[in-house]
């Protein structure tokens, strides 16, 4: 086995895995289906990987995913920690504690209410459970009705999603859900590096988080990696920065995959000169620190999705929406650490170009630059292969979803890219062939106008299917299975009930692209945290860091700086 443990560490970052945990178990189902599309069915895609089988002690088999999720408390909505399968802790009545002989006064929160797609969803494992091993059909099989309630769950979630819970298809392990209980801030103070300060030393915390992890990777055969997901718009950065301590400690030949994700949300209402240095001077350490304790780092998060496809209409102020967009690069990218055959060279009828995480980040990030940041672009859905020999293909459709960086690099000496491309379409919507699609990426590289050093690709048959909770996030120029047609039969933003699956493509490039992200980062740590009498200094040791430790994280981002070929910003006086 090649197990992956995935770690979601705050808001936004378990927002991205409810939308990639959807996808998973979206796979599952339609490979599970008996008349089922043969696509799904013979995908070439080990589950495994990143799903653990287990037991309940009532005997029922579970399969569910290998996760450790880190929120504030209050964040699971309706959802226990101790997930839907297993039976949550006993609450225990305090007025039969004999210690104590004062009075006792009990405050007790309203549970949140179950959505209409939750309450459909739990209706469906009861017909299920009831019908199991009987001939019976389920009280949904109408398909006019099932059709009926899936438009009335799809409008519920436009409406009313709240939690990233509201919407989670999948069912949790006990060990996956932590809530950091007894923070004395919420969503709104807990917002910069500083208000994370400690938070995972505190109380038992690190203590408990870190026995979890410990419970999935122990269960492994052989681990591969670490896929880590970070909110790291505020003080869940410095949450995430001493959890990736301990494990580069205790796990130190595993790797970490790391992205660091922002919503659209924290670009806007920065107003005034402090709000502006708090932002500038926690991006710059958050920057600093994350980098420094993985193998590879990957900032996702724009302003506005507007630009990153023509047939995407995502509105910006939703989590639901945006983080959508990312949990479809997340899971495009790591399709080739549980594809069946390992081997760039190799391939088997379904996939083509599997690695493992090690090798990935080796490539990546080993390349005469250590720690390597990597800039994340996206084709959603991905163009068809080209008509003509002389048209281009997916390299045009590309977009970055990391910010501040350039659409194309310069000539960069030291340039790697690895690209995965699946479920890709022909002109007029028939799915391609592995070597079609190898030889159409590889006419278009000779078209373009600087290349790489070095450009890996790996390929799927399988699209990504879109689950009943996708939001609408499309143009009515998409058909069925993600072609684009020039005769849209809707009106509207399309969701899954009218888009079943689209075809991707993800590339992570590591070239001088991500020089303009760490040269701003690094610009504005010494403009406002380095420079004599500076407005973030005192800022800066309000979070606990020394001169002597400021210092190191400059010349770190200056060195990345260097070795990418920047200019002045690396070699200039930090006093």
């Amino acid at each position: 086995m090649r197990e992956i443990v995935t770690i979601q560490v705050g808001g936004f970052a378990n927002f991205i895995g409810s939308h990639f945990w959807n996808f998973q178990d979206e796979l599952i189902g339609l490979a599970d289906e008996p008349h089922g599309d043969a696509i799904f069915k013979d995908s070439g895609l080990d589950m495994d990987v990143f799903y653990r089988s287990g037991e309940t002690q009532q005997g029922f088999l579970t399969y569910t995913p290998r996760l450790l999720s880190v929120d504030l408390p209050g964040s699971l909505g309706s959802l226990q920690s101790s997930g839907s399968l297993y039976e949550g802790p006993s609450v225990h009545d305090t007025t039969e504690i004999a210690t104590w002989t004062g009075s006792v006064t009990k405050i007790v929160s309203e549970p949140h209410k179950k959505n209409l797609f939750l309450q459909s969803l739990e209706e469906e494992e009861k017909d299920i459970s009831t019908n199991f091993g009987s001939n019976s059909v389920p009280k949904n099989g109408n398909g006019v009705i099932q059709q009926e309630r899936d438009k009335d769950r799809v409008e519920c979630l436009q409406k009313c999603v709240q939690f990233w819970t509201d919407f989670a298809k999948v069912h949790y392990h006990p060990r996956s859900l932590y809530e950091l209980t007894g923070l004395w801030s919420d969503k709104q103070e807990f917002n910069n590096f500083g208000s994370g300060r400690d938070v995972f030393s505190r109380s038992l915390h690190g203590e408990e988080m870190s026995e979890s992890l410990r419970f999935f990777v122990e269960e492994c055969d052989h681990i591969q990696g670490f896929q880590f997901i970070v909110d790291d718009s505020g003080g869940f950065s410095n949450v995430a920065t001493d959890f990736l301590e301990n494990i580069s400690d205790e796990y130190t030949s595993t790797p970490v995959l790391l992205y660091a994700a922002r919503g659209p949300g924290n670009y806007t209402n920065i107003l005034g000169q402090h709000a502006r240095t708090l932002r500038a001077l926690h991006d710059s350490v958050s920057f600093s620190r994350l980098s420094s304790f993985c193998k590879l780092m990957v900032p996702i998060g724009l302003p506005s999705l507007s630009k990153v496809s023509a047939h995407l209409c995502v509105d910006d102020e939703m989590p639901f929406h945006s983080s959508a967009v990312y949990a479809a690069g997340l899971h495009s990218i790591s399709l080739p650490f549980r594809m069946s055959t390992l081997g760039p060279a190799t391939h088997s009828e379904s996939t083509f170009g599997a690695l493992d995480v090690a090798t990935f980040t080796q490539l990546l990030a080993d390349q005469a630059r250590q720690n390597m940041v990597s800039v994340l672009d996206i084709a959603m859905p991905a163009p068809p292969l080209p008509g003509e020999q002389n048209q281009r293909f997916v390299q045009r459709s590309l977009h970055p979803l990391t910010p501040d960086v350039k659409e194309e690099a310069d000539d960069d000496a030291h340039g790697i890219e690895s690209t995965v491309i699946h479920g890709a379409l022909r002109q007029g919507g028939t799915r391609a062939s592995i070597t079609e699609v190898k030889e159409a990426f590889c006419l278009d590289y000779q078209n373009c106008k600087s290349l790489p050093l070095f450009s890996n690709i790996s390929i799927a048959l399988c699209p990504l299917p879109l689950p009943l909770p996708f939001p609408r996030l499309f143009q009515n120029t998409l058909g069925q299975h993600g072609e684009i047609t020039m005769n849209p039969t809707a009106s509207g933003a399309l969701g899954s009930l009218d888009v079943f699956s689209i075809p991707m493509a993800a590339r992570l490039r590591s070239s001088n692209a991500i020089l303009p992200f760490i040269e701003k980062r690094l610009l504005d740590f010494r403009r406002y945290g380095m420079a004599r009498g500076s407005l973030g200094s005192q800022l800066l040791q309000s979070w606990g860091f020394q001169r002597d430790e400021l210092e190191d994280m400059a010349e770190s981002q200056a060195n990345m700086v260097q070795l990418l070929g920047g200019g002045s910003e690396g070699s200039s006086d930090s006093d």
